[in-house]
């Protein structure tokens, strides 16, 4: 279970850049921009023609981050100078304009985060410092906010295009536009120095080379896969502390010194810098809430969401924790048992994060002959994309083509087109191994909104980062079932972006809370042995997964589901605490707060001394957002019971899944949508049935 929960640490936050769209729209000037960008700058290919990354240098993303700052400088005093507003001269220039923006912010965060060249990456950053200041600028205009107004006054509108109007109106709100001037830069000042510690955050996370050295007694354990990348030549082992590594090491390790090592090093990566960020990141955006009127950041960001307050948000992890106590506390006695026979600790002993997830594992392997690295062996990366692939093709009545020699950023990188019925509906990349300075976790990252613009309809482009320990010489690129589920998942994220079906660039993406639902419900597949079957085989034998091999995995799928539901309910409550107790004249410290909660809940993963929230993405990027994992999920296990209904690769329930849910964004209210497509309103009793549950039904 421990290497499920950090997975939960690990996923990514893959919708950073489309939320760029809609919410956090940020201002700027753009005044020494020149007005168009030279004809060899490679983002000026043009309408769905590839950019070509191989090309990109950090002056072609500076110069078109500028570029793009003075174009929508003009296109924005054009709408305000508008003298009779209405939805076609204001609104789809507006859209026009954000969509251009968040293609651009999108690009150089993505380059930032992915460029082998330093220089790009921080031309990448700046760019996008540079675009998102303007955004806040932009949704914060007050003649702007009196155009948009007008519209709405007018009414008469078809139903997406009055809920885009509307849905422009509370972001404006939400970004400012009702303050005062001074009020107003100070609003724009803590956006520029939130989007700085941010950045630094994520830098520092990326740049730790925290490495565990063990001689041949400490590696005593680890699986060959990983020891086998790691040795060096004198014998001993350097082993970098990164999530790929996690579950191998702590999961593996006969020495419970190695085991523990680990997970301390793991928990404090980034600790000496980032602590300090994220109190500054704490306050600050405590400030900025305040600034708008809302009490605390929690009660701004989640207003315009699903759940609507951190109160309800609340009620549903408590819910959820009393749900899954009984069921972990056996689970806990369970594991504390099986220790105490076969590991010869006292029973009196709490079972620490290293050695539940140690202990799991032996059990997996005696009371269920579940190996997780033998079954890693039938999953060999080379074989798992093109399966997966196929899968969703068919699954959703798509078509992925790839792009032979495509011009990327890296060599490692794949490209691929998607078409519909044989038009192009989409574009997206394939980054999967890590690389010095490169991200170090799994997103989907939308790049391109799905849009109509002045030149036409421009498709959506996505880009599938990810980490993957990746082949040598004498073995490939293998990956667990764990990280199967995680590539189904982000993959899913890819889906919906390809799948956008509108107009408007401000309506792709979809509300935090509901957005993981549309790829968590594709992590169902992977617990289908007619699914398995097409792609998992031995990498030395070819061997097919053994059918009986798969049973026994489905019998333990749930014999720690209560631990893990309640770590996950613990850290999205931490994220919760974070931002919505927040006290500016006596700050709980941020290790206290862990501690705090400890005592909660029927397991805790926190290890004292340790700063887990040093690298953890979401609080960074996406706070109060963690929450959204488990709401979302409740959705994801509705809707796939059409499928369990109709068939797991019945392409008439997958095309409506996409037409009806992914191709929506936010053209129309998520419940509606949801309703359409189950046949009734939602509920959560089969996501009570997937944790292992009875039927009652539990939380919100």
């Amino acid at each position: 279970v421990e290497d499920w929960i950090m997975t939960l640490f690990a996923r990514p936050a893959h919708k950073l850049l489309a939320a760029i769209l809609v919410a956090n729209l940020l201002t700027g000037c753009g005044e020494k921009a020149p007005e168009v960008v030279e004809p060899g700058n490679p983002f000026m290919a043009g309408l769905n023609v590839p950019v070509p990354y191989g090309d990109v240098t950090a002056a072609h993303v500076s110069e078109y981050a500028a570029a793009v700052l003075q174009q929508s400088n003009k296109r924005l005093a054009a709408i305000k100078a508008v003298a009779n507003p209405t939805f076609d001269n204001v609104v789809v220039p507006l859209d026009d304009i954000s969509g251009e923006i968040g293609k651009a912010s999108s690009n150089s965060w993505m380059l930032y985060w992915v460029s082998p060249d330093e220089a790009t990456r921080d031309a990448g950053i700046a760019a996008y410092r540079e675009l998102d200041a303007w955004n806040v600028g932009l949704f914060s205009d007050a003649d702007l906010f009196a155009q948009i107004n007008a519209v709405a006054d007018k009414g008469g509108l078809p139903a997406i295009e009055e809920k885009l109007v509307a849905d422009i109106l509370i972001g404006m709100k939400q970004s400012g536009v009702d303050l005062s001037p001074a009020d107003l830069e100070r609003f724009k000042a803590l956006n520029d120095e939130i989007n700085d510690l941010t950045s630094q955050y994520s830098g520092n996370m990326n740049a730790d080379e925290s490495m565990l050295k063990l001689d041949a007694e400490g590696a005593q354990g680890l699986p060959e896969t990983l020891t086998s990348r790691y040795v060096a030549d004198d014998g001993t082992f350097e082993i970098p502390v990164i999530a790929a590594n996690y579950s191998p090491v702590v999961s593996n390790a006969d020495s419970e010194a190695t085991r523990r090592s680990f997970a301390i090093m793991y928990r404090n990566r980034a600790a000496d810098t980032n602590l300090d960020i994220l109190d500054q990141l704490v306050a600050k955006r405590h400030e900025l809430a305040q600034l708008l009127g809302y009490e605390t950041y929690a009660v701004y960001t989640l207003s315009v969401l699903l759940a609507g307050s951190p109160d309800r948000v609340c009620d549903f992890l408590d819910d959820l924790r009393e749900a899954t106590a009984e069921k972990a506390q056996q689970e806990l006695d369970m594991l504390t048992r099986y220790r105490s026979e076969n590991g010869g600790a006292s029973a009196a002993e709490p079972l620490v994060p290293w050695d539940l997830s140690y202990f799991n594992n032996q059990l997996l392997k005696t009371e269920y002959e579940v190996d997780r690295e033998e079954i890693r062996k039938y999953f060999q990366l080379d074989k798992v994309m093109p399966g997966m692939l196929t899968i969703y093709q068919e699954l959703l009545d798509l078509e992925f083509r790839k792009v032979d020699n495509p011009s990327v950023w890296h060599e490692s990188v794949e490209m691929y087109e998607v078409f519909a019925d044989g038009e192009l509906k989409g574009r997206f990349y394939l980054d999967l191994f890590p690389r010095p300075n490169k991200e170090s976790h799994f997103y989907g990252v939308p790049l391109t909104p799905g849009n109509s613009n002045e030149a036409g309809y421009e498709v959506p482009v996505a880009m599938l980062l990810g980490n993957f320990t990746p082949g040598s010489d004498d073995l490939p690129s293998l990956v667990s079932h764990s990280e199967l589920n995680t590539v189904f998942h982000e993959f899913g994220h890819i889906a919906n972006s390809m799948s956008f079906d509108g107009n408007y660039a401000m309506q792709n993406g979809s509300m935090s809370d509901f957005g993981e639902a549309m790829s968590q419900i594709f992590e169902n597949w992977i617990w289908d042995y007619d699914t398995l079957k097409g792609f998992a085989a031995h990498y030395e034998t070819g061997e097919v997964l053994p059918e009986e091999t798969f049973q026994r995995m489905l019998d333990a799928k749930n014999i720690t589901s209560g631990i893990g539901a309640q770590s996950s309910v613990m850290s999205s409550a931490y994220d919760m605490e974070l931002y919505n107790h927040y006290d500016a004249e006596n700050p709980v410290p941020t290790d206290q707060i862990w501690r705090n909660l400890a005592g909660q809940y029927v397991y805790s993963s926190y290890i004292e001394g340790t700063h887990p929230q040093a690298a953890w993405i979401h609080i960074n990027t996406h706070p109060t957002y963690y929450y959204g994992y488990l709401w979302s999920r409740v959705y994801a296990q509705d809707m796939f019971t059409q499928f369990e209904q109709n068939g797991l690769r019945d392409t008439a329930t997958g095309k409506r899944y996409r037409q009806i849910i992914l191709a929506n964004g936010t053209q129309r209210p998520i419940e509606d949508a949801v309703t359409e497509f189950i046949g009734r309103p939602m509920n959560n009793e089969a996501y009570v049935r997937s944790l292992g549950l009875d039927d009652e039904k539990q939380g919100d």
